[in-house]
This record gives structure tokens, sequence and C-alpha cells, in this order.
């Protein structure tokens, strides 16, 4: 029988303490932090300041929901043409940041023919740009789900959903639904995801949206969105009288760091994306203040 010396066993328990460490979910030291920001959250910047800013804070990409109050991308001047998209993409190059997102508003609940039609075609767009700034994802919305045409709205937007992700396929980009609207209740927007069935189409978390109506722990939600989720809107929030109110990260009620948590111990790779909604809310924080304290949080959070 062989004795281990004292050597060997402080050397083996060593041994069994790094692949502990390594195997840790919640060691995440060597795990790169992506983040990123909503434009909605500096709706009078220009694409420079945006980009300036993103840089100088910490921060490798970009999510587009508009540019000086314009929400529809295509006619912004940085994207109007090919040479000003050219342009646009060596602005991003140069300081090594990249375009994670696109928030288009198209809707994939309406019944209207010609209004469903004019969603999808802004949808396609926005696609269309996104393969063309090699940007990987484009957001829609599910968006409202009326109780008495629920089945046959789900049903809706689950096809409408299909419809962009195989218009989507051959452009590697992915059309991402986002949690929001009255698509916000977990089973819901599992029953859509697994009717759309399609490579192509997605995820957007946000956490906020959902738990502030449906207070359904970020745990339950994970376990059965987990593997549509593909990226992400983190914001926090107050409740008061039945009303929202935006705060910086960790001041509010959310159980926010539940679900970045969630998300790190698992092999979820995309980027947090912080979605601060000045556009809608100008009362809140301004955005210097505001996007410059999401990266500190965040990696205060995480040790980093």
């Amino acid at each position: 029988m062989h004795y281990s010396s004292r050597r060997e066993f402080l050397q083996t328990s060593a041994a069994v303490m790094v692949a502990a460490l390594l195997n840790d979910p919640f060691n995440f030291k060597g795990k790169e932090l992506k983040l990123a920001f909503s434009t909605l959250g500096c709706p009078d910047w220009s694409l420079s300041q945006i980009v300036d800013f993103a840089k100088s804070h910490g921060y490798t990409g970009l999510e587009l929901r508009g540019i000086r109050r314009q929400m529809d991308l295509l006619k912004c001047g940085e994207f109007s043409t090919e040479i000003k998209r050219k342009e646009t993409m060596a602005l991003m190059k140069d300081k090594d940041i990249r375009f994670v997102d696109l928030g288009s508003s198209a809707n994939l609940h309406l019944l209207d023919a010609a209004e469903s039609k004019k969603n999808l075609d802004e949808a396609k767009s926005f696609i269309d740009l996104a393969k063309a700034i090699n940007c990987p994802y484009v957001r829609v919305f599910p968006n409202k789900i009326p109780r008495e045409q629920k089945e046959a709205t789900i049903e809706t937007i689950a096809q409408r959903l299909h419809i962009l992700g195989d218009y989507a396929k051959d452009k590697n980009v992915f059309v991402l639904m986002e949690t929001h609207g009255d698509a916000v209740w977990s089973d819901d927007i599992l029953k859509i995801m697994q009717l759309a069935d399609h490579d192509n189409t997605g995820l957007v978390w946000d956490v906020c949206n959902m738990w502030t109506i449906t207070k359904e722990s970020p745990a339950e939600v994970y376990k059965k969105l987990n593997k549509f989720i593909r990226h992400t809107h983190i914001k926090d929030a107050k409740l008061a009288n039945n009303e929202v109110h935006y705060v910086l990260l960790g001041k509010g009620e959310v159980p926010i760091f539940e679900a970045l948590d969630l998300l790190r111990k698992s092999e979820y790779d995309g980027y947090y994306s912080f979605e601060w909604e000045k556009m809608w809310h100008p009362e809140i924080d301004a955005p210097e203040v505001a996007l410059a304290d999401f990266p500190k949080v965040m990696k205060k959070h995480f040790k980093m």
C-alpha cells in the first residue's frame, strides 16, 4: 500500500483547487466581458461622439437604435450610400468597435395585411443593412397580444419571425425578437420561438421588461428560454404606483445581477447591452452619467 507524503498531498490538493477554480461557474476572470450600449441612451449625439465615448469607456460594441433622433437607420447619412457606409465602417475599425445589433421598429403582431407588409419590409431593409455593415443581429418587436386573439396572434408573430429568419439565413444575420410589450411571459415567448422554429431567429432577453410585469425569477425564465437567447438588454428600475422608473444599474429592484450571473456562468458569449431609454424618458440621467456608470458597475460586480 502506498502512503502519500505530505508534499504529494499538498501537490494533489493544489491541483484539485486549480481544477475547481477553472470549473467554477462563478470564476469569471478568464471570460471576456463584452459590453455595448444602445444609442437610445444618447439620442442627440453624432455617431463620431458615440464611438469616441464607447472607446474611452471600455465598450467594444454598439447597438444602433437611431442616430440624432432618426430611428430609421436607412435615413441616417452614415448609411445612406455605399461610400458613406464604407466611411462609417472605417471609423468603427479605427476605434476597434463593432455594431452588434440594429434596433428596428418592426412589429410582428399586426393582422392587417398592408400594415404587416410595411413592418416586414422595414425589418428586411434592416437585415440588408446589417449584412452590409457586418452586424450579426436585427431586433424586432412581438408586440401586442390581445387576450381575445391570443393564440392567433402568437401564431402570427411566430409565422412572421420565421419569414424573416428565412430572409436572413443567407445573409449571415439573425433576427431577434425582444421580450417586449405583451410578450413578456416566458411560456408565451417559448411558444412563439418553438412555432417559429428557425435557426436564424432568437431572442433579445430584456430582463427588466419581463420582471417589472411578470415577477418571474430570472432563473425560471432562463431555464425555459436560454437556448434562444443571443443578445441582451440590461437596465434597472424602481416600481412606484405601478409605474416603471429607470435608475442606474444596481440602484433598482430588478434582479438584474441574478440574470447576469446566470448568463456569465453559462455558454452565453454575447454582449451585455445597456439600454438607457433617454430617448423616451428625458427626465432620467444624462448619457454622460449613465453610459459611463454601466461599465464600472459591471466590472465591479464581476471583480474585473
